[in-house]
């Protein structure tokens, strides 16, 4: 079923977006995406857009109906819209990324800083008039952190003024958690606001690792694309190149064959199987056990052992293909998986009377970090961190692709939105990806792993929308088509950005050394959010 798309323009925004929450109950602010449509030309129609804007996926969780709504501006100088920050909590980080890479202001923001880029970054790099190399010489100077955020209103008479808040005071006591710290799970740095031992505020620093991966793909053809979706969230790697796959097979009106979306059907469990048992392994190393940690390496060892067989990699895998997949299954391939079945089984037993039970990891876990369900859907937290707040968001569900209508499973849905809930999701959605692959592992239909493709892919003028349930929750694929063989924007809607913006939320009065339970039990992978 097609997506309506409207446009709304910007005076009436932030009446019509309230409107829509509301009344119509959009209260999921799916995805955000900045855009620079260009300048405006002679032959344009009416309906066309032009200058730099933003679009919006919505979706209500009451009704299932979703809507795409388009704004833009043609001030290229002062570019500026209505922000809508107090209607969705997650469009917070994601504005300012938008700022960062576009220049747009987001009126009522309560925070315009830049999120990924240094502060003293030059120009917009997103923007098809920029030249990020020519005016941003190399340079080996720190960057200097600001302790300021920047607030733009406007006022009663329609000017725009400028408020500024200090983040820390000179009285308050600031510790840094990362860059470097093995608790962040990656080069990710918190900065801490503490009142004793308990936790006052947090300021999240992100871009240590930032690529550049969007701007990488306005210049690469749709196949060359594809590598770079396995080194967003490399524990999502197939998952990821599942979902632009799909896009780009979508907007071309291309099929692929039975035995495709079964085998893309099994490679995703076996993906979300690894990334649950690597979740394990690192929560327990981090609050200091260590014997189930090397449980679960020892157990991931056999997943790539399958995976390296037919893909010829262990974690970039490289594996879907625009119309198919790169190879067919290894022989051994449907003997190994049955195998390890079984074995997975009886292991989650073993993870659960070594840690599960243990009276640290309850006192560490039980009533820790919790996010109601309400603040998981304001703020796009999908995945096990909204499942385990009582949102059932399984893209699986919400809108089946592959083969996931085809089997039976279960929705893991728990109620207490804490530590140890987004614990126990990952480790039930574990049997159920067993139980999804048992159907199928035996019923893999015959066909061609490959669909005749053209040399060169170009992909029909148009905007289009595909999404995956990933590890870590919905990974979302917005293209933007000129019917060029390069995409005009491709933008990624990354599963861990909506799960670190809650931080500031649930770590609220929790203690210092709760952070390291609440950032292990989110599982955010921070290349997917420096993209």
């Amino acid at each position: 079923m097609e997506t309506k798309t409207i446009y709304i323009a910007p005076q009436q925004l932030s009446d019509e977006m309230r409107r829509l929450r509301e009344d119509e109950q959009m209260d999921f602010l799916e995805s955000l995406t900045g855009m620079d449509w260009g300048e405006p030309a002679e032959n344009d129609t009416p309906d066309q857009l032009r200058g730099l804007g933003v679009v919006y996926h919505l979706e209500s969780t009451v009704s299932g109906k979703r809507l795409v709504v388009t704004t833009s501006t043609l001030d290229r100088e002062h570019p500026q819209l209505p922000s809508v920050t107090p209607i969705w909590k997650g469009a917070e980080l994601p504005e300012r990324e938008v700022y960062d890479f576009f220049g747009i202001v987001f009126t009522g923001h309560p925070d315009m800083r830049r999120l990924f880029l240094r502060n003293d970054w030059v120009g917009y790099p997103l923007r098809k008039d920029n030249d990020p190399e020519k005016e941003n010489p190399l340079r080996m100077s720190n960057e200097e952190t600001l302790d300021t955020t920047r607030e733009v209103e406007i006022t009663p008479e329609g000017d725009y003024q400028e408020r500024e808040t200090v983040l820390f005071g000179d009285d308050e006591y600031v510790v840094n958690i990362g860059p470097q710290h093995p608790a962040t799970h990656g080069v990710l740095r918190f900065r801490v606001s503490l009142e004793g031992e308990n936790i006052h505020k947090i300021d999240v620093n992100c871009g240590y690792i930032h690529r550049g991966i969007e701007k990488m793909n306005e210049s690469l053809t749709y196949p060359q694309t594809l590598a770079l979706t396995d080194r967003l969230d490399y524990l999502g790697a197939m998952q990821n190149r599942h979902a632009l796959c799909m896009c780009i097979e979508k907007a071309m009106g291309v099929e692929v064959s039975p035995r495709v979306q079964v085998i893309r059907t099994i490679m995703d469990e076996l993906q979300r199987i690894d990334s649950h048992i690597l979740f394990f392994s690192c929560l327990c190393q981090d609050l200091g056990a260590t014997t189930a940690f090397l449980y679960g390496f020892r157990d991931r060892e056999k997943l790539l052992d399958i995976f390296e067989e037919t893909c010829g990699g262990r974690l970039i895998l490289n594996y879907n293909t625009i119309g198919g997949v790169q190879a067919d299954l290894h022989p051994n391939f449907v003997h190994r998986v049955k195998e390890f079945i079984p074995y997975m089984r009886r292991n989650l037993k073993e993870y659960h009377d070594i840690f599960t039970g243990n009276i640290i990891a309850q006192q560490r876990l039980k009533g820790i970090g919790v996010l109601s369900r309400e603040e998981a859907i304001s703020f796009g937290a999908t995945g096990g961190t909204g499942r385990a707040s009582g949102w059932a968001c399984d893209v699986r569900k919400r809108m089946p692709y592959a083969a996931y209508d085809k089997v039976e499973f279960r929705e893991i849905v728990r109620t207490e939105g804490d530590c140890m809930a987004r614990y126990l999701v990952r480790m039930d959605e574990i049997l159920e990806s067993l139980h999804i692959i048992e159907q199928l592992i035996d019923n893999i239909p015959e066909g061609p792993y490959q669909e005749k493709m053209k040399p060169i892919i170009r992909v029909p003028e148009g905007s289009y929308y595909a999404a995956v349930e990933g590890s870590r929750g919905e990974f979302g694929v917005y293209l933007e088509s000129r019917g060029d063989k390069t995409p005009y924007r491709l933008h990624y809607r990354a599963t861990g950005l909506p799960l670190v913006g809650t931080i500031n939320t649930i770590t609220r009065g929790a203690k210092i050394a709760d952070l390291i339970a609440i950032g292990g039990t989110l599982d955010y992978v921070v290349p997917d959010i420096d993209r």
